[in-house]
């Protein structure tokens, strides 16, 4: 979760997110570079006390200052399409989750596990335990194997929702009628918290996500607590 006066992204946790922090940084250095060039050429335009016409009228400036935005978005182009490939790419899952949103609450079932199926409220702020973060804690969380592909189906029972998890570089719209998937993957263990990133009505600031993952052996002994 985020924490007081941060100014950064959420730290990777997963392949997505080190793929969406690489292609930031290196869009961040191309704006940077961009913005120093316009600043100098100003700077050198407004001190100029002498009109040349072979700056203003020039064929190659023309052809120049046109090559490069073209150059530059090309630069931006190939990382952006890489980065959308592999975020987009679907692996093997080992099991799946169906996540059903509902004004303002989320259910979860685990189908492959004798149809293991759970809502998760937000905490209310007098049942908060000690360091359990305000508006993001749930009831129960959606616990799942770390280093594990697992397939997460994701819909809606009543209006448009969409399940975020900023530190795993997901977010999912979870739409009536429609069933969108993603694949969750994890490198370590953690506690993630998220929530709902589309304006779904008067509670939509207290519908959070929280999330678990654990190793595998750890996982089981969940799953054989819940059943």
């Amino acid at each position: 979760m985020a924490e007081p006066i941060q100014m950064t992204l959420h730290d990777a946790t997963s392949p997505a997110m080190e793929e969406l922090l690489f292609f930031h940084d290196y869009s961040m250095l191309m704006m940077l570079l961009i913005g120093m060039t316009v600043v100098t050429a100003l700077i050198i335009a407004m001190s100029a006390k002498t009109y040349h016409a072979s700056l203003t009228d020039a064929n190659h400036l023309e052809f120049l200052w046109t090559l490069l935005p073209v150059m530059t978005l090309l630069f931006l182009a190939a990382p952006s399409m890489r980065t959308l490939f592999l975020l987009e790419s679907q692996t093997t899952p080992h099991f799946t989750i169906k996540t059903l949103a509902y004004q303002w609450y989320w259910s979860y079932e685990y189908s492959d596990y004798a149809n293991l199926k759970f809502d998760a409220y937000l905490v209310q702020d007098w049942d908060l335990g000690q360091g359990d973060p305000r508006l993001l804690e749930t009831d129960n969380r959606m616990v799942f194997p770390m280093q594990t592909p697992t397939r997460l189906l994701v819909s809606a029972e009543d209006v448009l929702h969409s399940w975020t998890l900023p530190a795993l570089g997901i977010k999912i719209d979870a739409v009536p009628g429609r069933l969108n998937q993603l694949t969750l993957f994890t490198m370590r263990p953690g506690i993630f918290y998220g929530q709902c990133s589309e304006i779904c009505g008067a509670n939509h600031s207290f519908m959070p996500i929280s999330t678990e993952s654990v190793p595998t052996k750890y996982f089981e002994k969940w799953l054989d607590k819940m059943l």
